[in-house]
Order: structure tokens, then C-alpha cells, then sequence
């Protein structure tokens, strides 16, 4: 709601970028207490958690693009110079980049899945609140008492009442961590719990995306990130099913 915090000098302190950053401190200390209490590679999930910060970076902006593809083509500075990014490309990359390090060092992906899958939700959630300061990925009008009004500046239109879906989205991503931290607790199979985020992530989203109101793409009526949502969660039930029958198959021959 307000992206300009303050200045130090000629610098300026931006809610989004801050909260972003915030985020990736977070995520990064998380995963790194996480490894201590599973006696696994700190050291890689720091590995990790910078080289999927860069490659989903990178991939949020390029799904971004792509979605606006038309944008770009009459103006692609102004395209690549905004704020927006897809949430869905940072994810899709940052998982792609961690299969690849875990392959080289020769490190069991599904077990680091298990243990990344809570922090990046976490920063997620961070990242969210810092969409609600900027503006972005804002919601459709409403007469709720649950509306805001964004002042002039902002990504969101000014002075009419939206749905505050990056507050509901942070809200959301906040319960996820809770509820993998949980989870985890019951030791559950390698790969298990970051299936279980890509679940739970993928209905959200696709929930969530019915209140949105800012330009995204479609496909017919469902927005683009709902079509991937649609996949998410196909391959993260067949990867918790997958699983289950795996470890049915080794109770029975044991």
C-alpha cells in the first residue's frame, strides 16, 4: 500500500523489494536450522536457496513476459523494467535448478525437497505482503469491510474498494509453513512434504486467482496460473500416491 518506505540520502527503501528481502533471510535461515536438526548439508541448502533465488528470479520474469507477451512486443523495456513477475516461473525454475545442483552433488533431491518446501513458502508469505505494499496483483472491487483503498501511485487503480489478495495470499502461504512444519514432524517419506506443498500451493492458488482483477493472461476462463495449477496439483497428488504405493510395496516385503 505504500511501495517508497523512506530515503536514506538519494536511496530509497522499497516495501517490495525489502519484504522481498526479508523473505530470502528468512527462507535461507529456516533451511539452514532446518538442515542442523536433520544433520544434512547446510552448506547445500544454502547452495540451494541462492542458486534458486537467482533462477526463480529469473523464471518469474520470464513467465511474466510470456504472459504479457503482447505488452512486450510494443514495449519491452517497459515490460522487463515493472515490478511483475509469476510466481509459478520463479517455482518451476527454482526446482528445475535445485534437481540440477542435487544431481552434481550427487545428493538426494526428494529429501532437500522435503526440507526446502516450508522455507519457501515462508518467503512466499513475505513476499506477498510486499505485493500489498506495491500494489500488484491486486484483487476485484468489493463492498466488504474486508476491502482496501490504494492511494494514488500504487499498481492498484486508487480510490475503489479491491480485495486485498496479497494479504489473503500471504495469510495462506503463512498457514502452508505451519502446516509442513507439522507434517514434517511424522517423519514422512522423502519427497512427501514437498509434494504436499506443491498441493496445497496449487489450490490456493487457483482459488485465490477467482478474486484477482490485475492483468495476467488466460487460457478461455481460467487465468494462466490456474491452468498450471491445474498441473501442480495433478503431479503432487501422483507423486504422494506414487510414494504411498512404494512404501506399501517395501511393508510387504519386509
Amino acid at each position: 500500500m505504500k511501495n517508497d518506505l523512506f530515503s536514506i540520502g538519494g536511496f530509497t527503501i522499497h516495501g517490495y523489494g525489502l519484504m522481498i528481502g526479508i523473505g530470502i533471510l528468512c527462507c535461507v535461515a529456516l533451511g539452514v536450522y532446518r538442515a542442523k536438526k536433520a544433520s544434512m548439508s547446510e552448506e547445500a541448502v544454502v547452495d540451494i536457496a541462492l542458486i534458486g533465488i537467482i533462477c526463480g528470479f529469473l523464471g518469474a520474469k520470464l513467465l511474466f513476459v510470456v504472459v504479457e507477451f503482447p505488452q512486450f512486443l510494443k514495449n519491452p523495456l517497459d515490460v522487463l523494467g515493472t515490478e511483475g513477475f509469476v510466481v509459478y516461473g520463479g517455482i518451476i525454475a527454482g526446482v528445475i535448478s535445485a534437481i540440477i545442483y542435487c544431481r552434481r552433488k550427487k545428493l538426494v533431491f526428494m529429501d532437500y525437497f522435503n526440507l526446502v518446501a516450508p522455507c519457501i513458502a515462508l518467503a512466499q508469505g513475505f513476499g506477498r505482503i510486499g505485493c500489498f505494499l506495491a500494489g500488484c496483483c491486486y484483487g476485484g472491487t468489493t463492498t466488504s469491510s474486508l476491502g482496501v483503498q490504494f492511494p494514488e501511485g500504487s499498481l492498484a487503480p486508487a480510490g475503489v474498494k479491491l480485495w486485498p489478495t496479497q494479504l489473503f495470499s500471504s495469510a495462506g502461504d503463512f498457514l502452508i509453513v505451519l502446516i509442513l512444519l507439522v507434517y514434517d514432524k511424522k517423519r514422512p517419506q522423502s519427497g512427501n512434504t514437498g509434494a504436499l506443498y506443491l498441493l496445497l500451493y496449487g489450490v490456493g492458488r487457483f482459488a485465490i486467482e477467482f478474486l484477482r482483477a490485475d492483468e495476467r493472461g488466460a487460457i478461455g476462463i481460467l487465468s494462466t496460473s490456474q491452468i498450471i495449477s491445474i498441473f501442480v496439483v495433478t503431479a503432487a497428488i501422483f507423486l504422494l500416491v506414487r510414494r504411498k504405493r512404494d512404501e506399501d510395496e517395501k511393508r510387504k516385503m519386509a
